[in-house]
């Protein structure tokens, strides 16, 4: 049996490791967890998720949407685990974040092609290895593969995770349980702000005194994950069309829709505990409690978790990988995960999946698996690996990213709906073909 190496056990290397050991490769996991921690992780488990409990839009027109799909349909660890341990969350997939990364864990560690070592890796391995240690990378492995690649530069954005807070310390005579638009079940606590109380948070927050992260600037921070703070600074109405916005949303006491509205997402289970989502902050914590408790729902809130803030390093993938995640050098060392410039939970599964199923072709001297550019992993793949980039970023999936469409579709949902039918019949077709 072909031993194959994997460093990480995030969700990128949860992913490569269980594919490559359900087509019979000898795997060894390492994780350098219990004995080390990052400063974003805090518990034990595989996969945990530090920023968001969510996977984002569940819907074939939301292109992640489509790359869920597109993971469940190939035989995914992370979609299986996710969908076993969804909490209702609206239009979104969001789970248990414990039961999540325990049920991972647990699968991981009693599948009998794998093997976990409790170790931290500082050097490159020769291959065959997927290195998928994350943004977070440890100083030590981050030089490693800075020599290995003959000290090329990495790049580096910030990212934030926001707080949460228990459900009883919530004033619901402030709040309602609603979906915006109504649409499905009432998943998320809405929390109302008349326009006087919405300017002056905005005005306190945007003056509230930050956490010390060394080198941070708010150019390095990656679009899709700006502090709160930040977004207040742009301007007195940037979060009213953000995450404050009011639209769709109704508050029963006054059959109004208000000037602003936070809203909370279920971050486990039980439903005691919630994320208050788009919070995401580098504010000190005295700071976060004395700025949100300006928030009338969340005056007296007590905080399970405030938010931090962390330097996320990636690879210059386009002038290192292929579109396979490989070495372009020596494809039997691929990397996975946020640090080749994918961005997501579930963009970062996707890599971790291709990234292993590509390994075990070439291992198996088979041909290599094209998903193209038609397919949402594929478009992954193809984006990190485009030699001619310019100031290459961390790219969440998107349709922009996908090869058009050769007819014309009106409308931008059936527009996109049609690039999801045509992205799953191509994955079809590509299972019929491998199918002896």
């Amino acid at each position: 049996m072909i031993e194959v190496k994997v460093i990480g056990a995030g969700l990128a290397g949860c992913e490569a490791a269980w594919q490559l050991a359900e087509r019979g490769f000898a795997v060894k996991l390492y994780e350098m967890k219990p004995h080390k921690k990052s400063p974003a992780h805090h518990c034990d488990d595989f996969a945990e998720l530090v920023c968001s409990n969510s996977l984002r839009g569940d819907r074939l027109e939301n292109a992640v949407g489509l790359l869920k799909e597109e993971l469940r349909r190939s035989g995914s660890l992370i979609l299986s685990c996710a969908d076993a341990t969804r909490v209702e969350a609206g239009g979104c997939l969001a789970v248990d974040r414990y039961g999540f990364s325990g049920m991972v864990t647990e699968r991981i560690r009693n599948h009998p092609n794998i093997t976990v070592l409790a170790e931290e890796v500082t050097q490159v391995p020769e291959g065959p290895v997927i290195i998928a240690t994350g943004p977070l990378t440890s100083d030590a492995m981050s030089d490693a593969i800075g020599s290995y690649f003959g000290n090329s530069e990495y790049m580096h954005f910030f990212d934030a995770a926001a707080p949460l807070v228990t459900l009883e310390s919530i004033d619901m005579e402030y709040a309602w349980f609603a979906s915006r638009y109504d649409r499905g079940s009432a998943d998320y606590i809405n929390c109302a702000m008349s326009r006087w109380e919405y300017q002056e948070f905005v005005r306190e927050l945007a003056n509230a005194q930050e956490a010390e992260v060394h080198g941070f600037e708010d150019k390095n921070i990656f679009e899709g994950c700006i502090p709160v703070e930040v977004m207040a600074r742009r301007g007195v109405d940037t979060l009213r069309y953000g995450p404050l916005k009011p639209v769709g949303l109704r508050d029963p006491r006054t059959g109004q829709e208000p000037y602003a509205v936070v809203q909370l997402r279920r971050d486990n289970a039980a439903g005691d505990i919630y994320n208050i989502v788009g919070f995401q902050t580098h504010l000190k914590f005295p700071e976060q409690r004395r700025v949100f408790s300006m928030i009338p729902a969340l005056r007296n809130a007590e905080y399970v978790r405030y938010g931090v803030m962390h330097r996320n390093t990636f690879l210059n993938s386009p002038q290192l990988l292929d579109h396979t995640y490989a070495d372009r050098r020596n494809p039997l060392v691929a990397f996975a995960g946020q640090m080749t410039g994918v961005e997501g939970y579930v963009e970062s599964c996707a890599s971790g999946f291709v990234a292993a199923v590509s390994m075990a072709a070439r291992l198996r001297n088979e041909p290599i698996p094209d998903f193209s550019r038609r397919t949402a992993m594929g478009a992954l793949g193809y984006y990190i690996s485009n030699e001619n980039a310019v100031n290459f970023q961390p790219m969440n999936i998107n349709f922009g990213i996908i090869d058009p469409l050769e007819e014309r579709v009106k409308g931008k949902a059936n527009k996109n709906l049609a690039i999801a039918n045509r992205a799953l019949a191509y994955l079809e077709s590509m299972r019929k073909e491998e199918t002896p």
